[in-house]
């Protein structure tokens, strides 16, 4: 058997044994990430956080347990949780991200997935919550309504995005579009538990005797209380992408919308590619700028023509 005491960089949980192999996985700032391996029993999946992320470790047990509470059972179980090492546990989902089969799917098989990426999506949004606003162990400041959290957050990332050295004129053009806009917000009556993040990098899917299928979905830790429609739309945003059968199938897998649920629909949208130029350019990354300059161009010149 495998000892991986000197190669984990904290003590097991107690009362997990000891792997038969270990494998390094893809991680980032946030934790390392260790696949546990056994001969007789189902691989398993330890994050360790760094001791600035600590807070991370305790939204994520927060937020799958939730979802738990739900039945819902397509995200990773939470196993052990070990709070003075920044080690959480979770059994491992099989797959790979749908991202990295770019080209080896059917479109009957992008089709059945982004359905049940929506069918996931409504049941997210059925677990109700509290306020609207960022969520760790619980929603932070909160907002009672959304109309007066989404004009906080737009303001921010306009300024934000000056500040970063984007286009002033193209910057006015959103306001414009954004801050005559703002009834739309009170569209929505109630705040969610939403993803935030259901790009297809956090979609798994394993192949089997029907072809490829979604066998869960991770990374809950962008997760807001918000409208559901800010979800739907960030999906759209980030892998969608002007794909039209992509997006039927996604909004057939949902189920039905509140109606005039296109315009804030398509302002989230906004809100979306200037929040990730906003994070490029924080993070130094300016190659994306131009092209998410002209999605930002296009979509509020769209927004505006059609509202």
């Amino acid at each position: 058997m495998l000892s991986v005491h000197d190669t984990l960089p904290v003590r097991l949980p107690h009362g997990l044994p000891v792997p038969d192999a270990l494998v390094r996985r893809s991680g980032g700032e946030l934790c390392a990430v260790y696949e546990l391996r056994y001969d007789d029993a189902p691989p398993l999946i330890a994050k360790i956080y760094a001791d600035a992320w600590r807070w991370k470790q305790a939204k994520e047990v927060h937020v799958y347990g939730l979802i738990a509470e739900q039945g819902i059972t397509s995200v990773p179980e939470v196993m052990h949780v070990d709070v003075e090492q920044g080690c959480t546990v979770l059994r491992l989902i099989p797959g790979v991200p749908m991202s990295e089969l770019a080209g080896a799917l059917t479109d009957t098989e992008i089709a059945t997935a982004y359905a049940r990426i929506g069918e996931f999506l409504a049941a997210l949004h059925r677990i109700e919550q509290d306020g609207y606003g960022y969520l760790t162990t619980r929603v932070l400041d909160p907002f009672s309504s959304n109309r007066a959290y989404m004009t906080r957050q737009l303001r921010l990332v306009l300024s934000e995005y000056v500040d970063l050295g984007g286009d002033a004129v193209l910057r006015d053009a959103m306001a414009d579009v954004v801050l005559s806009n703002t009834r739309v917000w009170s569209g929505c009556t109630g705040a969610r538990l939403c993803h935030n993040d259901l790009h297809e990098g956090n979609v798994l899917l394993d192949r089997g005797n029907d072809g490829w299928l979604v066998t869960g979905f991770i990374d809950i830790e962008n997760a807001v209380a918000a409208d559901p429609l800010l979800d739907l739309a960030k999906t759209d945003c980030y892998s969608v992408r002007e794909d039209a059968a992509k997006l039927s199938a996604l909004l057939a897998g949902y189920g039905p919308l509140p109606d005039g649920w296109r315009r804030r629909f398509d302002l989230y949208r906004l809100y979306h590619t200037l929040e990730l130029w906003t994070w490029y350019a924080s993070t130094g990354r300016r190659e994306p700028l131009p092209g998410l300059t002209d999605d930002l161009r296009r979509t509020t010149a769209m927004v505006s023509d059609n509202h």
